[in-house]
This record gives C-alpha cells, sequence and structure tokens, in this order.
C-alpha cells in the first residue's frame, strides 16, 4: 500500500511537473505516517496548461533555532468568534495568520475591516470545498474568487494556501503553482475537545507540544468545543510567551529558516 507521505511526492511530480519541490517532514504529532492530513488524486495529464515549470512547497512547519511560532486559524471571518480572537491578539500585541474562506470574508468585511493588518491572510478557498474531490477548473476557480477577495478587502494579495481539512490533490498543487502559493500544513493543532470540562488545561497543553518553527492550527469559527481555544487565547499566547517563544506569521516563520523535510 501507498502511504500517504509517498502520495504526496507522488502528486507533487504529478501536479507541477520536473522542477516540483515538495517539502513533506516527519509529522509525529498527532497524525503519524499513516493519518496525515492529505486526500486525493494524480493531477491530470495533458490539461490546459501543458508543461509545468514552477515548483510549489508543502509546509508543516519550518527548521529553526529560533523560538518562533506560528499561529493559525481557519474557516473564518464570523461574527460571534473572529472578533474575539483579533481582540485578544490586539491586546497582547501577538501575531497571527489567517486562512479565511472567500464568501465569509465578503459577507463580513466590514467586521474585519483594518483588523488584520498586523496579520497574515493566506487563501481557504472560495466556499470551503474539498479539493481533493474537485478538477482542476473547479479548484481554479475556488482559489481566484479567494485571493479576489484578499486582495479587495485586506488590501494585499495572499502567497499561502491551506486546502480545507489538508485535503489536496495534484490539481490542487497545480493550481497553487499558478499562483505562486505555498501550501500550508500544521506541525501542532489545539485540542479543545480534551479541555471541555476543564478549559484552562489547553493553556499548558498547548505549550508543553510547542516546538521551535511549528506552524500551529486553531479555528475561528465551527463547533462549540472549538471555544475552548478562544476563551483562553490570552492564557495560551502568554504561556507560550513565558516559555521564550515570539508569534510570528507564517511567512516570517519561513523567513527564519527553511521548511522541514524528510
Amino acid at each position: 500500500m501507498v502511504s500517504r507521505r509517498d502520495m504526496v511526492r507522488m502528486l507533487a511530480a504529478g501536479g507541477v511537473g520536473a522542477a516540483a519541490a515538495v517539502a513533506v517532514p516527519k509529522v509525529r504529532a498527532l497524525f503519524g505516517p499513516d493519518r496525515l492530513p492529505i486526500d486525493g488524486g494524480y493531477a491530470p495529464a495533458g490539461n490546459e496548461l501543458g508543461w509545468h515549470k514552477g515548483a510549489v512547497r508543502v509546509l508543516w512547519h519550518v527548521t529553526t533555532d529560533r523560538r518562533q511560532i506560528a499561529l493559525t486559524f481557519d474557516d473564518g471571518p464570523e461574527p460571534e468568534w473572529t472578533p474575539r480572537v483579533l481582540d485578544a491578539l490586539d491586546e497582547l500585541g501577538a501575531k497571527a495568520t489567517f486562512f479565511v474562506v472567500g464568501e465569509r470574508l465578503v459577507r463580513n468585511a466590514t467586521l474585519v475591516k483594518g483588523r488584520y493588518a498586523r496579520h497574515e491572510v493566506g487563501n481557504h478557498t472560495w466556499a470551503h470545498k474539498d479539493l481533493a474531490q474537485r478538477d482542476e477548473k473547479a479548484v481554479r476557480d475556488q482559489l481566484r474568487r479567494c485571493h479576489d477577495a484578499i486582495g479587495e478587502h485586506v488590501g494585499r494579495a495572499p502567497t499561502l494556501l491551506r486546502p480545507p481539512w489538508g485535503h489536496l490533490a495534484g490539481t490542487t498543487l497545480t493550481v497553487a503553482e499558478e499562483f505562486g502559493y505555498d501550501v500550508v500544513m500544521w506541525s501542532q493543532r489545539m485540542r479543545e475537545n480534551l479541555f471541555v470540562d476543564h478549559p484552562e488545561g489547553i493553556v499548558a497543553d498547548t505549550a508543553e507540544q510547542a516546538r521551535p518553527g511549528a506552524i500551529v492550527l486553531a479555528h475561528d469559527t465551527g463547533p462549540d468545543d472549538r471555544l475552548v481555544c478562544i476563551a483562553n487565547l490570552k492564557g495560551i499566547v502568554t504561556e507560550l510567551r513565558t516559555r521564550g517563544y515570539e508569534l510570528v506569521t507564517v511567512s516570517e516563520l519561513l523567513a527564519a529558516g527553511h521548511p522541514a523535510a524528510t
């Protein structure tokens, strides 16, 4: 049986041609080698783009000696959650990367106007669709519409893509190359479901999982158990800083080292 890690290597080759360079780390935390958040198949042969000349990186974390971490928030913006996240980060002067859903950004543009200035904003598709289940044209439409919405409402073009649920296929990599995106996964996630009965426990849990160069997955909308992270976000940031970590954007993290690879 082909492992999902090997699948990523093959997806890269099928998706972006001979010059492909996909960085795939040893993902131990939470997933293990057989539970990577990847799905889908090869890019279609003979598509209208022909031979691909570029490369796309798939990133889980960054190898660096600096005690830096990137907090990332998926699926927003939404009125009940996103302002709470931004308020907590603003109060502490902390940075994060938000992977936004385009239609939600457009719908809530007034809510977040000017509030992403400190932060990085990445593409999380127009309507939170599973890219691994869509053809190249549909993937391109999902990314283009979100890309344009970010440019219009945030004021700068995104350079990062996180596919919903971490599912990707060769078509995802093909189209990500067109946009010049790095594809960002994660090496650590908020484990809110473990702390529903004692929410404050997520503070120590998150800090104890932390490693230099980690990309941490959180959400600013979703099921109620995710509120465990939101309610304790200031405590999480404070504890990470107490342990010597600096919170940076994903692009700043990349500038501090190089993407971890097998």
